[in-house]
Order: C-alpha cells, then structure tokens, then sequence
C-alpha cells in the first residue's frame, strides 16, 4: 500500500496524463517478457492490435484453437500495447490460447464511446481473419481487466453467441459508485480517483447512465455466455463485482465468482508482488479449458 501510494494522484490539480503514459511505457521495459510462440502487431480495420500465439498450444487442450480478445486496464486513460504485454504473453502462455491486445482510443482526447467502437471494430476483424490465422471462431473469449473488463463485458453484450466465455477481472462498471466498498477499502484505487476516471471517459453526464459505459445495469445480462468474474477483497470495486456476478447469475448465466483474499486492485497483472496473480492466472486457464 505504501509503494502504491507514491507518486502524483489523478486527482492532483496539476496531474501530467502524457507523462504519466511516458512513465508507464519505461516502466513496463523493464518487466521480464516471456517467450511465446509468435507476436505480431496488426491492423485491426484501422485499430492498432497485437497477436501473441502461445508458445505451446497444447496447453489448451481442448480448447485448442480458441483465441482471447483482451482489452487492457488503465481506468479507460492509461495502458496500452507495451504496458499490458507481459500479461498478455501469460495469458497466451498460461491459457494455450491466441491473445489478441487491442490499443483502443483512449480519453480525454477520444471520450466515450470511441473504445467500445475500437473494440466492436477488432472483434469483426478478428472474427473475419480467424480462418486464415487458424483460429477456431468458436472459441472466442472477451476478457478485460478493470476498465477493460468493462470493455470486454459491453462487447459481449454487443455481440451476442459471438463469444463462448468472458472474463472479468476486477471489472469496473458502475460509474455511480453506489456501493459501501468505495467508502470502506482503499486498495490500489481511491474513490476519488474512479471518479475522476469515470469524468475523463463520459463525454457528458448523460453517459454515465449509458448501458455501454454502465453495463451493471444492463437489460441484456441474460445474453452473456458462461463467464468467470475475479474480484480482490481490498478493492473499492469488490461489492459492484460480487453484485455483477449476482445479477448475471440471476439472469441465468452460468457464472463463476472468486474474490482473492487480500488482495487490492491491479494484482492481477503484478506476479512479481502477488502470489495471487499467477493463482488466478492458473484459474483462468481451467476455466477456460473447461468451458471452451
């Protein structure tokens, strides 16, 4: 927690964005890369992507084939391809599976709903370019971390019997922070923060109660195919991520839920600091080899 609390806060009145993103570009150099089988960056239709092919397929099983369209965290503002490579090489490595990265536009300079379009925009291209990169269409999963996970929930809304699974790691999807986990865990994120997430992402308040920027309230749960939510017991998001899992449940999703003890916000990508990071790594691949 101390280590996290170094540094300027977004909230700050004279808060550097670009310099911020220059910081976490040098800093994701000097994480350890691992080898996987192939790595190309693509032309999505106009959307900047990256492939990563596993370095064992056969890690996948039965599953073989399959391919994760990813969409990295950064609270809409930050990530991009460098900063979410590592984890997008475990992802290819630990899952056996294609990962497709997306470098969605990002906000202030492109608000809402420009990353939902970016990312409409590569599913298809992945979906039509599938066949000719030998990977199996039906077998496709949406998995996103915090604002990404958000992505990855509105895409598998968008593009029903598209996707046969979805993962949500720590999703970050109610722009209301209605919940008491904002007032009672601090854990990598401030409640002061999200918001001003959420503020930089909306183009205008009418957006903050828009399905596809607040999928939490979606009339469409129902739609969604079998999907496993990871939620961290320290985060603010921990009480809209059980209760998301709640509704999809109730919708009729087959819907698993863990909440890592101990944990805060953006373990997820950090296995050098957390155990837990490769203990989730690990559940994704099994629930994905299962449900795939």
């Amino acid at each position: 927690m101390a280590q996290w609390a170094r540094g300027p806060r977004v909230t700050d009145p004279d808060f550097d964005i670009a310099e911020q993103r220059r910081l976490a570009r040098e800093e994701s150099t000097t994480e350890p890369r691992e080898e996987v089988g192939h790595v190309e960056d693509v032309d999505a239709a106009g959307v900047p992507c990256r492939l990563f092919l596993p370095a064992d397929p056969r890690a996948a099983g039965p599953a073989a084939g399959g391919a994760i369209l990813f969409l990295h965290g950064g609270g809409f503002v930050f990530g991009d391809l460098d900063t979410h490579d590592a984890q997008a090489r475990r992802l290819a490595n630990r899952t056996g599976l294609a990962v497709l990265a997306v470098d969605y536009r990002r906000p202030p300079e492109h608000r809402f709903p420009a990353a939902v379009e970016d990312t409409d925009t590569a599913l298809a291209w992945l979906v039509g370019a599938a066949p000719a990169l030998g990977l199996d269409v039906s077998r496709l999963v949406a998995l996103g971390d915090s604002a990404g996970g958000n992505l990855a929930l509105v895409a598998a809304l968008h593009n029903p019997n598209v996707f046969a699974a979805t993962v949500l790691v720590y999703p970050f999807v109610d722009p209301r922070q209605r919940y008491a986990s904002y007032r009672t865990e601090a854990g990598g994120l401030g409640a002061g923060e999200a918001a001003w997430y959420w503020q930089q992402y909306a183009a205008g308040p009418a957006d903050l109660e828009h399905p596809d920027l607040a999928p939490i309230d979606s009339e469409s749960l129902h739609t969604l195919p079998p999907s496993l939510v990871v939620a961290a017991e320290h985060d603010p998001l921990v009480d809209e991520d059980v209760d998301l899992a709640r509704r999809m449940e109730a919708a009729g999703v087959p819907t698993r839920l863990t909440t890592y003890p101990g944990m805060i916000h953006g373990f997820w990508r950090r296995p050098e600091q957390f155990d837990a990071a490769e203990e989730s790594l690990a559940e994704i691949a099994v629930f994905l080899r299962s449900t795939l």
